[in-house]
This record gives structure tokens, C-alpha cells and sequence, in this order.
């Protein structure tokens, strides 16, 4: 059975597991090689909010659906926006694991969904909630790769307090039940942090794995 490894100074409310260091430098590796074929096959894009700006962090998915925006609003869809193929399976290793971990958080989910974020060195992402799956009885799991992340994981409103956390390479982040919608975002990458260099991962930069079930 895995360990739950919480920061010594924060105190995760219900719904929230943090596996720390879930995967060995092996186990990243060979991730990130997956990683690298997904993009070779789904390139990343950058894509635009309903509202008009465009992120600042370029992604792709892998799975039977992509998570999406454009001025159209959010959602899923099965095919590349740009390639018009469909997305690539998700790697059967952290498919496994995550409807593992999630199971051993007390939450059952079959991911169909898994998007690929790829922070540069000034990489971020705002507050906000994931809301766009047909039932959040599910529940969201994280992995990390890179440099480490300042993350912030606030409560059912985009204006209530927050709390900030380290995610490291390895780490594995499970969101469900009480805190399926809570916000949260990460505040910032800390450069020179990374256990080893990977061709995939941006220089100084981060990468983000986040399975969902959609449909």
C-alpha cells in the first residue's frame, strides 16, 4: 500500500491525498518517454479562454477524449484541434496507477481523459475548479514531473482563503469527494529544482499529467 506523505506544515482537508514521491526516477523516465511520443502525435497548442486571452501554458491530451477552450467555451473533444486525428491512448502504466491511488483515497473512476500541461519557466495557472466532467463523483488525479510547483488549493469559491503546498517530481495528487471542486491553481515554478533533465520537460519547467473521467 502506498504512503501518504503530507508537507509537515499543512493540514489536507477531506478529499484531498497527497502521495508524495510516488515514483521513482526510473518510473518518471519512463513516463516522460511516453510523454514525448504523445506529443509527437498530438503537437501542443496554445489554446484561448472563452474570454479572450490565450494560457500562458501550451498543452495536449492523450485518452479517448482532450480537454479544450477557444471562444466557444470549454469542453471535451475526441479529435486534435489542429491534426484532426484522434487523441493518443493514455499510457497504460499511469492509467493503472491512478485508478489505484484513487481507489486507495476511497474513490472509484475509469479515466477516459488526460490532459498534458507543459509549464515553461514562468509557467502558471489561476485559480479555478474543474467542472467540465458529466459527474464529480469522480475525482481529478495529478502527476508531477520537473521542477517543483508552488500549489495552491483554495475552497468552494474563486475568493476564499487559500493554502500553498509543494508539488515535487514523483508526486501524485488525488482530488475528490469534499474537495472535487475546490479551486486551485499553481502560483509558481521553482527553477533548478528537477531531480534530472528530460528532453520533454522545458528547461527550468514543469510537466503536469491530470486524468479525468469525462463522460
Amino acid at each position: 500500500m502506498s504512503l501518504l506523505f503530507p508537507e509537515p506544515d499543512i493540514d489536507l482537508p477531506p478529499g484531498t491525498c497527497l502521495f508524495r514521491r510516488q515514483l521513482s526516477h526510473e518510473a518518471q523516465r519512463g513516463i516522460l518517454d511516453e510523454v514525448a511520443r504523445i506529443m509527437d502525435e498530438a503537437p501542443p497548442v496554445r489554446l484561448q479562454m472563452p474570454t479572450g486571452p490565450w494560457m500562458i501554458n501550451r498543452l495536449t491530451n492523450c485518452g479517448e477524449l482532450g480537454w479544450m477552450s477557444d471562444r466557444k467555451g470549454y469542453r471535451y473533444e475526441p479529435l486534435h484541434p489542429v491534426t484532426g486525428r484522434p487523441w493518443p491512448p493514455i499510457p497504460v502504466t499511469v492509467r493503472s496507477l491512478a485508478i489505484d491511488l484513487a481507489r486507495e483515497s476511497g474513490f472509484a473512476f475509469a479515466p477516459d481523459a488526460c490532459l498534458v500541461n507543459i509549464y515553461e519557466a514562468d509557467g502558471r495557472l489561476s485559480l479555478h475548479r474543474d467542472h467540465d466532467e458529466a459527474d464529480f463523483a469522480w475525482p481529478i488525479v495529478s502527476f508531477s514531473f520537473g521542477n517543483d510547483a508552488v500549489f495552491q488549493l483554495g475552497g468552494l469559491t474563486r475568493s476564499g482563503p487559500t493554502q500553498a503546498f509543494t508539488l515535487n517530481a514523483g508526486d501524485i495528487l488525488v482530488l475528490g469527494g469534499e474537495s472535487r471542486l475546490r479551486y486551485h491553481g499553481v502560483r509558481r515554478i521553482r527553477a533548478g529544482t528537477a531531480p534530472f533533465l528530460h528532453p520533454v520537460v522545458p528547461e527550468n519547467g514543469r510537466i503536469n499529467l491530470t486524468l479525468r473521467q469525462a463522460r
